[in-house]
């Protein structure tokens, strides 16, 4: 991981906040990277799992310093992020900011059945991956205090069709489109709102897309900048200058953290030719 933050914490950019992170299940995921990031800039951290995950991010968590209270949190049960927020609010008194790693499709909604999937699977999708959005929003906003706090999630540029992604594309529609009426909703209290565009990255999730080695070897060949689809790091500085100050006037935005990826047309003759 090529992060680079302070080696005070006390001095960080996050230092004093306090974040919440879901998502988090092996080291591999971004979800890792971001909670390391925001500890090493000075944050204290609380993460969040549930069911049979629980186990592993609480094995996870072991590996970060200092190693994070993990809560149980089933995003699709209100009750549940309530008994979260109450514990956030007993235990801190606030919350900073929220990181909404979560997404989730059903088998049959990916891999190229698009025109097949019911929407028993598809509802699941937007459920877990769009609307939960919302849910963790609409909970924790009232602990962020006054001067206003930061919620960041996660997408993958769903402004176009991608192959074999399938319902998880409408999904992440769905999550960009959240984003921009939390941002108008909760921008009068001071509360930021923004999405980062990530590229293929391995995770557990990713592992699960039909086709994702094609995606992610043809996405360094036509980045400007290239990618190294085994380091979460520039997502996790990005996430954490957007859970910070320095973020103070940015919301309702997408950020591409993929190098450079989504500002090219047609691949370069050369890359052409290469794969032809």
């Amino acid at each position: 991981m090529s992060t680079k933050h302070p080696s005070n914490p006390a001095h960080g950019l996050l230092a004093g906040k306090r974040i919440l992170v879901t998502g988090v299940l092996t080291p591999k995921s971004i979800a890792f990277a971001i909670a390391a990031a925001a500890l090493a800039d000075g944050a204290e951290v609380m993460l969040t799992s549930f069911g049979r995950a629980m186990s592993l991010t609480q094995r996870s968590a072991e590996r970060l310093k200092p190693v994070p209270e993990v809560l149980e949190m089933d995003v699709t049960d209100v009750a549940q992020v309530q008994a979260v927020a109450e514990h956030a609010r007993a235990t801190w008194g606030r919350i900073d900011g929220v990181v909404h790693a979560i997404g989730f499709a059903p088998p049959d909604c990916l891999g190229g059945g698009f025109l097949e999937a019911p929407w028993s699977s598809v509802s699941i999708a937007f459920q877990v991956s769009s609307y939960s959005l919302k849910t963790l929003a609409a909970t924790f906003a009232p602990l962020m205090p006054a001067g206003g706090g930061s919620i960041v999630t996660l997408t993958f540029d769903a402004r176009v069709a991608w192959p074999v992604y399938d319902w998880m594309g409408p999904a992440k529609a769905a999550l960009e489109a959240i984003v921009r009426y939390l941002a108008r909703e909760l921008g009068p209290r001071g509360i930021r709102v923004n999405t980062i565009s990530a590229g293929p990255l391995e995770t557990i999730a990713a592992k699960s897309i039909p086709g994702f080695e094609g995606l992610k070897s043809s996405w360094d060949q036509r980045s400007p900048l290239g990618w190294d689809s085994s380091d979460s790091g520039p997502v996790a500085d990005v996430t954490a200058f957007l859970l910070s100050d320095l973020s103070r006037a940015i919301t309702g935005e997408m950020i591409h953290v993929d190098g450079g990826y989504h500002s090219q047309g047609a691949p370069t003759i050369e890359t052409a030719e290469a794969n032809a």
